[in-house]
């Protein structure tokens, strides 16, 4: 062994090779770091590996020049021989975090955040379904939020004797460029809702009453009008995905604009640092639940010929889909990285 002094070397290296053995362990088999640590015991989180990886490659670096004992350097080329087989599999791993992101963190961070997941949808439907009932009642309500174009145009889309395919012109372009459509103005409608939340929340909670007004108003005046088969029947199959991606929206910038107006003991910037990590990760899923909406209401919802009954059934086992994955999808999977992470921040 080298005269160089070996035990300061590894006495101001320890702990971090052993929390970079710890964490190599649960990601290459967690059954048994589970077994040796207990079932309870917290997943340990590794910072930036790419920088640890490095580190520990310049330690091995460092312990071979300097002859240290055989037994370190095994170790430690153990460690850089793990890291890197970890590291540099990016296409799997990256294939691996998405699944993990769909079957354990989205629909986690929806049941941890319920109490907002309540607010929001009490915020999007009740004025939503309170303008439906009222305009059947009063339907020349319908002229003050909406516009007479607007109402005509709303009434030409879903006309029965004017159209083969729904909710469109009749002058419309192709299924694909639809769907086009739909993802651009479905997305900018969710963004806008979450992004306001940056205004102390209170843009969000404007966005998504509003949203519920004014589809309400849509759905009430068409409702009222009796052209209950040609919009029902097209709204019933995207709607489970698209108003729920709506509401999850609002969740996300609601968390915002708590990190800014109650940030608890943490500065208001950490705080909306830490917040803003946990909206991001809602808003992907949101984002994909959108796209997906917007397919179906392109290829499927606008299928005139398609009998009721069937697009009713659809719709009732999207919705009932829907309400599944988010109340049992990964209940008792083991929680992922980014879930333990976002858990530590808020």
């Amino acid at each position: 062994m080298s005269s160089v002094k070996q035990e300061p070397f590894v006495n101001r290296y320890e702990s971090q090779w052993q929390h970079f053995e710890n964490w190599m362990d649960y990601q290459e088999n967690t059954l048994q770091w589970q077994k040796k640590n207990g079932p309870d015991a917290e997943p340990p989180v590794l910072d930036d590996l790419p920088h640890q990886y490095r580190q520990i490659c310049h330690h091995l670096a460092m312990a071979k020049t300097r002859m240290y004992s055989p037994l370190l350097i095994d170790r430690l080329n153990r460690m850089v021989v793990q890291g890197h087989q970890y590291l540099y599999q990016t296409s799997t791993h990256f294939i691996r975090d998405i699944i993990d992101y769909f079957t354990i963190t989205f629909p986690a961070l929806i049941r941890k955040e319920r109490k907002l997941v309540l607010i929001a949808a009490l915020l999007f439907y009740v004025p939503f379904f309170g303008i439906l009932i009222w305009l059947q009642f009063y339907p020349d309500m319908v002229y003050s939020i909406m516009d007479g174009a607007s109402v005509r145009s709303m009434e030409n889309m879903y006309d029965p004797a004017l159209h083969e395919r729904f909710g469109r012109e009749r002058e419309a372009d192709s299924d694909v460029l639809m769907f086009g459509h739909y993802i651009r103005n479905n997305t900018g409608i969710d963004f806008r809702t979450f992004a306001s939340g940056l205004l102390f929340g209170v843009g969000t909670l404007f966005f998504t009453v509003f949203n519920g007004v004014y589809i309400g108003a849509a759905a009430g005046h068409l409702t009222q009008l009796g052209y209950i088969d040609t919009f029902w029947g097209f709204v019933c199959g995207h709607s489970s995905l698209e108003l729920t991606a709506l509401v999850f929206s609002t969740v996300a910038g609601l968390k915002l604009g708590m990190g800014i107006i109650k940030p608890g003991r943490k500065s208001r910037i950490r705080a909306l640092i830490d917040n803003g990590k946990v909206s991001m990760n809602i808003m992907y899923g949101t984002a994909t639940m959108t796209i997906m909406a917007a397919f179906v209401e392109a290829f499927w919802s606008s299928i005139a010929w398609m009998p009721l009954g069937i697009k009713y059934a659809v719709a009732a086992a999207l919705w009932s889909a829907v309400i599944a994955y988010f109340v049992f999808m990964g209940r008792n999977a083991k929680p992922t990285q980014t879930l333990v992470e976002l858990s530590r921040a808020t």
